[in-house]
């Protein structure tokens, strides 16, 4: 899945680290998502969407296969 987490917490003048504060998960979790070696559970994506007030479509999208 793609994902434009970096983009939107870099917007927000955010460290990766308050970030993960306010999502409650480790900065390790925050930059596994961001480099896509992680894909969040359900929850964890739509609270990222609620804290940057978009819909979850608009952040995560998925690969497209060839």
């Amino acid at each position: 899945m793609k994902n434009h987490v970096r983009k939107l917490r870099t917007e927000a003048g955010w460290s990766q680290a308050h970030l993960a504060d306010l999502l409650k998960v480790s900065r390790q979790t925050v930059n596994a998502i961001e480099t896509g070696r992680y894909d969040p559970s359900l929850p964890l994506a739509f609270a990222i969407a609620r804290l940057f007030e978009q819909p979850i479509e608009a952040i995560f999208t998925p690969d497209q296969e060839p």
